[in-house]
């Protein structure tokens, strides 16, 4: 009865940082049958008396290993041997062929090279097989193919050649196949059919050149989809569209045709950027989708800027500098602003909040799709250098930045990388290897670049500058992972390019072209202004006079809430430039976020404005009291010391002025319908204004710029700083004239005769503006009208005025 008794002992070894070589001892525990030690400081080789163990589970994943003995290939029991993320090089041991019991051999993040032993063909149990960033070469061995009960195929990031053999067909238990980043010549899209089990598909860098096969679309079990980084052609296979996919990275490729609708429409994340589609998609690639849109399109409709191929400026290149705090807040160092970059990211994102620069982030971290694509250093970490050390942005596969709109010429390019998820101590978090590739311009300029071995220790900030050339506008910053270096420590999934912040200086002379007397000009003309404004702020009391007067404002029985100016600068983070959404006749206009989540839109009275306090009250008295769906809403105020704030319901298309006139990329496609719609809602407002209202009110500045359009492209009214009672008992005001130059009245503009018909009249240009889609004001010396009212009376005059309607359809 005795000997049918056992003993288990159970002991923790794992994640204790031991230190030491592994004793030899360990080959006398004749019962030993799992060990696991993962995530230690052990080094040296693992002991010959290993051999002795009757072990079915080794584990030594993340340690400084250097050695196997071939005696390991004698572990007949065997099943699983995981040695990921260790010191471990030369060729593979062909003694690991004899484990025939072995189900899983985990051989990753490791500097083993030469061929796969083709005694690992004898390996008919294996599950799973990784060796994903080894410099192992050579061709995929065909014996792959007798891995009949494999699930997990990983080759990621060696030096092997294409092309995928034929046998892999054969793999019909297979559930997740990641190849990349294969050497050698362009290769065809292997035959995957019969892999009915298939769960994660990737095929990335692996110079396929053939089309994507429909059947691709009949492997039901299908969820992640990446074929990024190939050169394959032909149009997106509709038959993908049915399957429920949770990623699909297509990005890097030379697709083309119409985006299928399937693609817009899907609620999951998707990357189909630098490609060669064509049409026009009913998505761009600034909406806040799922879809990865930018440079996709090489034959274009009216596509937005960021669609095109090399992101042209949509305007006359004017940047010269630029400085980003890649992953953290706006800073300043050594003079410079970095911006702020903390926008979460994902996994196939395009972000282009500046009008300086923009960045494409693509991929998902294997093992674990929680990852943040945000770092911030551990208090532990002993950080050194400038503050933007501290952040970093990180992708795991794919990331690029691009300075928008720069002028002609050459730059000093400097990127700050300070590796800030690795510890600098000796234990096991120390040991991580991040390694990846960055190119600049398509060009490569640095090749596996590993941040630790550049900067010595953790947290130690390392810069690298290049001498850059920009000819188009657009420079490109392009960080890659190529599938090298260790992903499993400190834990699962911490691999991928980071960086810390950018610098962009031109190594020309930015005030090239101008004039000695030009330059005079501005310099004299500048101290003039500044002189000005100092004066301008002392007196509203920015400057040591008194606060602004709030007397005017208690008088006022308002309809509307109060907002702290804690309250103002938490939604607007401090009045970020980032979130400036335009700049009125009032001042700057942010938008906000309320601890609620309500959008909100707020109004600053600049110092600098036209208008001023007065004009403050005369807008919370006027729009307190109106309640209209075509007139903004106001929520609240906020008066506190020298802060003037109006707060209002955020519309989402801005403004109609830029819908019809702004940059390319802010331009609405309007049809008739629509241009109707917002006629009609304008209207619908002034009545309200002239007619309905128990105050009868002359707007006096109707103009596109203050008409807004909601998600729904409703109009509303809004600025009301100008506007005045239109008292039933007078037949017209006589008043100070205020308001647009082209958009008011004859009799207004030229003798003060204000009648609500004066916003007739400007509603009348707004709506030329909104049928012709050109400006009233935007007169240029060589056209032959100075106003569009005039070019319309000749229309009207000497042709047909339905010519107008057909230049809107053939400009």
């Amino acid at each position: 009865m005795l000997s049918s008794i056992f003993c288990s002992c159970d002991s923790q070894l794992k994640d204790l940082n031991l230190t030491g070589v592994l004793p030899a001892e360990f080959g006398e525990l004749t019962n030993l049958r799992i060990l696991d030690l993962t995530h230690n400081y052990i080094n040296g080789s693992i002991p010959t008396s290993f051999a002795k163990l009757p072990l079915v589970s080794l584990s030594l994943l993340g340690n400084r290993i250097s050695g196997v003995p071939p005696e390991i290939g004698d572990i007949s029991s065997l099943e699983w041997l995981v040695l990921e993320d260790n010191l471990l090089g030369g060729q593979l041991p062909e003694s690991f062929g004899n484990l025939s019991n072995l189900k899983g051999l985990i051989l990753s993040g490791n500097n083993f090279t030469d061929a796969i032993p083709k005694t690992f063909g004898n390996l008919k149990n294996l599950s799973d097989f990784r060796i994903d960033g080894s410099r192992i070469s050579g061709k995929i061995p065909d014996f792959v193919g007798n891995w009949i009960n494999l699930t997990r195929l990983d080759m990621q990031g060696t030096d092997m050649e294409g092309p995928i053999p034929s046998s892999i067909s054969q793999l019909t238990n297979l559930e997740e196949l990641r190849i990349s980043d294969l050497k050698g010549s362009s290769i065809g899209f292997p035959n995957l059919k019969d892999l009915k089990k298939l769960k994660y598909l990737e095929l990335r860098n692996c110079l396929i050149t053939s089309s994507i096969p429909a059947y691709i679309g009949e492997l039901p079990e299908l969820k992640r989809l990446d074929l990024s980084f190939n050169n394959i052609s032909g149009r997106i296979p509709d038959e993908i569209g049915a399957l429920q996919l949770d990623f699909m990275f297509l990005n890097n490729n030379s697709l083309s045709g119409k985006v299928p609708e399937w693609v817009l429409n899907k609620k999951k994340n998707l990357d189909i950027s630098y490609n060669n589609f064509s049409g026009s998609p009913t998505l761009s690639c600034e909406d806040e989708s799922f879809v990865n849109m930018v440079s996709s399109h090489s034959s274009l409709g009216d596509n937005s800027w960021c669609l095109k191929k090399g992101l042209p400026c949509p305007r006359k290149p004017q940047n010269y500098e630029l400085f980003i705090n890649c992953g953290g807040p706006r800073i300043t160092f050594m003079g410079k602003e970095y911006e702020e970059d903390s926008n979460r990211g994902g996994f196939s994102q395009f972000s282009s909040s500046s009008d300086k620069w923009a960045y494409s982030s693509t991929g998902v971290f294997n093992g674990n799709q929680d990852t943040r694509y945000l770092a911030e250093s551990s208090g532990s970490l002993n950080v050194t250098g400038p503050e933007f050390y501290r952040t970093a942005r990180l992708s795991p596969l794919s990331l690029k930045y691009y300075g928008l709109c720069l002028r002609k010429g050459s730059y000093k390019v400097k990127l700050y990388f300070a590796e800030i998820i690795f510890s600098d101590d000796q234990t096991f978090s120390s040991l991580g290897r991040r390694i990846f590739d960055v190119s600049i311009q398509g060009n490569l300029v640095l090749k596996d670049f590993n941040i630790m071995d550049d900067a010595k220790v953790a947290g130690n900030g390392t810069i690298k500058e290049f001498d850059v050339s920009v000819e188009d506008s657009t420079l490109e910053i392009h960080l890659y992972w190529a599938g090298k270096g260790t992903t499993a420590i400190p834990y699962l999934s911490v691999y991928g390019p980071l960086i810390s912040a950018i610098s962009v200086e031109a190594n020309f002379d930015v005030s090239r072209g101008l004039s000695a007397g030009a330059i005079a000009g501005i310099v004299l003309g500048s101290c003039v202004l500044l002189v000005l404004a100092l004066a301008a702020l002392r007196m509203k009391g920015y400057l040591g006079g008194k606060d602004l007067d709030n007397n005017e404002l208690r008088g006022l029985d308002l309809q509307t809430g109060h907002f702290t100016l804690r309250q103002i600068k938490a939604a607007t983070s401090n009045f970020d430039p980032a979130n400036k959404i335009g700049e009125g006749g009032f001042g700057p206009v942010y938008k906000g976020e309320l601890s609620d989540g309500a959008l909100i839109a707020v109004k600053q009275l600049s110092s600098k404005s036209k208008q001023g306090s007065r004009e403050f009250v005369t807008e919370i008295g006027m729009i307190s009291a109106l309640l209209h769906p075509n007139l903004v809403r106001l929520y609240g105020c906020c008066i506190e010391g020298n802060q003037l704030l109006l707060i209002y319901e955020y519309m989402e298309n801005n403004s109609l002025a830029r819908a019809l006139f702004g940059r390319e990329e802010h331009r609405l496609h309007l049809d008739w319908p629509m241009r109707k719609k917002i006629c009609l809602g304008i209207a619908r407002g002034l009545a309200y204004l002239h007619e309905e209202s128990r105050l009868k009110i002359v707007h006096r500045d109707i103009k596109a710029t203050n008409v807004l359009l909601d998600k729904d492209l409703n109009a509303k009214i809004s600025d009301f700083g100008l506007a005045k009672l239109d008292e039933e008992e007078n037949t017209h005001i006589s008043t100070r004239i205020a308001g647009t130059i082209g958009y008011m009245a004859p009799e207004y503009a030229m003798r003060g005769y204000l009648t609500d018909k004066a916003d007739v009249y400007s509603f009348g240009v707004v709506a030329l503006e909104i049928v012709s889609g050109k400006s009233n004001t935007s007169y240029r010396p060589k056209d032959e009208f100075v106003f569009l009212l005039d070019w319309v009376i000749y229309l009207v005059v000497y042709t047909s005025y339905f010519l107008l309607i057909y230049l809107v359809y053939h400009d």
